[in-house]
């Protein structure tokens, strides 16, 4: 107990030591770039001050001609964008969106008002405009912050490249022209160029829609604010919310437990289960050993969500094995732990092959040596299983079971499709978690049935924290990590 108190003392430690570092980087990084600036303002020639109020003028006297426009053309086509603020579904973008962003709006769409209908030939009183529309808001105003930050990027580019030029011309070296520069981007540079469109992906696809689920998570968005469609900014109350309110805090609490116990469970019964299968079959006593794995293959090229929906049907109340069963397995209502153990049975079934193929090929490619040795010096089978076989295996598949355990904590189809997070006493409260729900699954049922889209990002965030630090700290301690040259 007390070594275990000690590791999660360093854990927290370490942690409050890493995020020091990191806004200590982050501001070091933010003051070297204003350095930057005033040396280029200061050492730099004419032309290089001029750039600071005209991107890509710098290139152009230089007779960059095409660098220098397409610095120019794209900061004009950026600016635009922000002043003249297009307008979707009256929401607007650029300089406004940004404004938005901060206010989320304020008009409820409440507000009557009297007016002359020619049609009747009298007044009329109507509706004088749409509400604001919050949640488009929030996400054109992190676009247009987006674009903000790409102008920013681009300005201080061009400023950089035309000191640079500054800097060739003083030493008197060649100016590179455009063939030069594209050049260099596929020669020297090519990992930059493949790598661009990748990454923006990522940015567009990835990064911009977890900002924008985080900031949710500082809203009142939900069920009672969805009506009408505005929203308002409440901080950390949504946090507190998830902690304070007894059937939150609960249900919190109890998923957040089972979770961790289905992650680690899950995880590590398939790895060593799949790691003896793959021995076995290894085995040279072992005959028809490519009919054995094709047998187990076939379990992986059916898709899991036929398999889970095909036995949850056998084992069902209805089902034809249902029947022969004392008490339900899946659905019971009498405890919890006769549906949770049933899946983790189940997902034996579909994740035992995965670590059997990949234990396979490690297996082939240990050196037979290392056992001809142990046998010489007198150890058991058991004993080079647990010396050789196993720390091998372990030092190769550790990203892999990593992975696994990531998989498993957000794994919503085993759970959701034998289940439904039911089992266990029904929930009397509709935003409490059913006895199998994983985080993920009570994730889905608070934002689309429940539709309290707030306190579903604050779950989601918890369970990113999680992954994240779990993995990383996890990671960074295994032989994988400190010994990667080991076994080479």
């Amino acid at each position: 107990m007390k070594k275990i108190s000690l590791t999660f003392k360093n854990f927290f430690i370490n942690l409050g030591k890493g995020i020091k570092n990191f806004f200590k980087k982050l501001g070091g990084g933010f003051l070297g770039i204003f350095k930057n600036l005033g040396t280029w303002f200061k050492k730099g020639s004419l032309w290089t001050k001029l750039t600071f109020f005209l991107p890509g003028l710098g290139n152009l006297a230089r007779k960059q001609i095409i660098k220098g426009l397409l610095f120019l053309g794209l900061e004009v086509l950026l600016l635009l964008f922000l002043i003249l603020s297009p307008v979707v579904n009256n929401t607007p973008f650029g300089f406004r969106g940004i404004i938005n962003f901060f206010t989320l709006g304020s008009y409820d769409g409440t507000t009557w008002t009297t007016g002359y209908n020619p049609i009747t030939n009298e007044y009329d009183v109507f509706i004088a405009q749409a509400a604001d529309n919050s949640l488009l808001m929030l996400l054109f105003g992190l676009i247009s912050i987006a674009v903000l930050v790409i102008f920013i990027i681009l300005w201080y580019q061009s400023i950089k490249s035309s000191y640079q030029v500054d800097l060739l011309v003083l030493y008197q070296r060649k100016v590179p022209k455009f063939k030069d520069d594209a050049k260099t981007l596929v020669n020297e540079k090519f990992h930059t160029s493949l790598l661009a469109v990748p990454i923006l992906g990522v940015l567009v696809f990835t990064v911009l829609p977890i900002i924008f689920m985080i900031f949710l998570a500082f809203t009142d968005y939900s069920k009672t604010t969805d009506a009408n469609g505005l929203f308002n900014w409440v901080g950390f109350s949504t946090f507190i919310k998830l902690f304070s309110v007894e059937g939150l805090r609960n249900s919190f609490g109890s998923v957040l437990l089972w979770t961790i116990i289905w992650a680690v469970g899950a995880t590590f019964s398939n790895y060593y289960l799949g790691i003896m299968l793959a021995v076995l079959i290894n085995k040279k006593e072992i005959k028809l050993k490519k009919l054995w794995r094709t047998i187990f293959i076939l379990t992986i090229a059916l898709p899991q969500f036929v398999s889970l929906l095909v036995v949850g049907m056998l084992i069902d109340v209805n089902g034809p094995f249902g029947h022969l069963l004392p008490f339900e397995i899946l659905t019971n209502e009498q405890t919890v732990w006769i549906p949770r153990i049933a899946i983790l049975i189940i997902n034996l079934w579909v994740g035992v092959p995965y670590t059997m193929l990949l234990t396979t090929g490690i297996l082939m490619n240990i050196p037979t040596d290392l056992y001809e040795a142990a046998k010489i010096d007198g150890a058991s089978k058991m004993q080079m299983f647990r010396y050789i076989t196993l720390p091998y295996v372990f030092f190769i598949t550790t990203p892999a079971l990593i992975t696994s355990f990531m998989g498993n904590i957000t794994s919503f189809n085993i759970i959701y499709l034998l289940t439904g997070g039911a089992g266990g006493v029904p929930p009397t409260d509709p935003s409490a978690a059913g006895g199998t729900d994983l985080l993920v699954t009570w994730l889905y049922k608070m934002t689309v049935v429940q539709r309290d889209y707030n306190i579903g990002a604050v779950i989601s965030i918890i369970t990113f924290i999680i992954l994240s630090i779990g993995t990383l700290i996890t990671y960074r301690r295994s032989k994988s990590y400190k010994e990667e040259e080991a076994f080479q």
